[in-house]
């Protein structure tokens, strides 16, 4: 692989403050003198902190999902429509958790009618070619967005536990190449996005027969020669299995203005800890100071 001379972190905002919530919901809840609560927040920068230490990124960019509805939910009105409503200590820290990365010298960007991903895609995208790119993330939908030059470190549970996905790990582990993740997502759906795929078709199956036929169109081509009962489950939910291949499919092309100079990082510290001082999570900083020399 050629060796980059920067590394852009790209940051799945949502999937890191949902993480930091529930890691400390059992602690009881956090709130500033100002009345804030700062819970998922402190959790937050917990994980954020230890990302920067452990993989060390020139550049970061923090994206986030822009409301409810996507274009998902235009071909597919019941996309996610099995999603709860947020704890209602969770709800301010939204819009109060992007402050502080501002804070911290980091860009967010969102873009309405997008998720996180189809930003997060559209950015490795564009600067794959020029930086060492690795995402960070606890959603393995991102497994798709693999290059040579492009990671996906998926956070496992408590802090400095990640899952590297190079092109070589995913292969040894799931036997698939990233675009092959697609159809298997089409196959057998996703319940947490609420799309259902095949009908019957769970993980292990999907997986066996994209690795058998490599594509949903040559499976599609050589179904006479699958058992009649997964032929039928096939046949029968044909549609359905299309248009769950789109829904998992993550937009690559998403227009945004981000340029490799705007995203890099260099903590202005005073600023930083005035901000984090008025939540009364300051203290925080003294970790980030030991992962990093950008500090000013």
């Amino acid at each position: 692989m050629t060796l980059q001379p920067h590394k852009i972190m790209l940051v799945d905002g949502m999937s890191l403050l949902f993480r930091g919530y529930y890691a400390l919901v059992n602690r009881g809840p956090m709130y500033a003198k100002n009345g804030y609560p700062t819970n998922a927040i402190y959790g937050f920068m917990q994980y954020f902190f230890d990302a920067i230490g452990t993989f060390a990124p020139t550049h970061i960019i923090c994206c986030w999902d822009m409301g409810a509805k996507t274009f998902r939910n235009e071909k597919f009105p019941d996309y996610k429509a099995n999603r709860g409503e947020a704890p209602d200590d969770l709800l301010p820290q939204f819009e109060l958790v992007k402050e502080m990365v501002e804070a911290l010298g980091v860009r967010n960007i969102g873009v309405p009618g997008y998720e996180a991903d189809d930003v997060i895609g559209s950015l490795s995208r564009t600067f794959a070619k020029e930086a060492q790119i690795i995402i960070l993330t606890g959603d393995h939908d991102a497994l798709q967005l693999i290059e040579e030059n492009v990671h996906v470190a998926i956070m496992k549970k408590g802090l400095s536990n990640y899952k590297v996905y190079t092109l070589d790990v995913l292969h040894a582990e799931k036997g698939l190449s990233p675009i092959q993740m697609i159809d298997v997502k089409g196959l057998m759906g996703d319940a947490s996005d609420n799309y259902p795929g095949v009908k019957g078709i769970g993980e292990k199956t999907a997986i066996k027969l994209i690795t058998e036929y490599e594509t949903i169109e040559n499976l599609l081509a050589n179904v006479d020669k699958l058992t009649p009962a997964l032929r039928k489950k096939i046949t029968e939910n044909i549609d359905m299995l299309h248009l769950s291949r789109e829904l998992a499919t993550i937009a690559c092309d998403v227009q945004h203005e981000m340029t490799l100079d705007g995203c890099a990082w260099c903590i202005d510290m005073e600023h930083a800890h005035q901000k984090f001082a008025e939540y009364e999570i300051h203290r925080l900083l003294n970790r980030l100071v030991e992962y990093t020399d950008t500090a000013r």
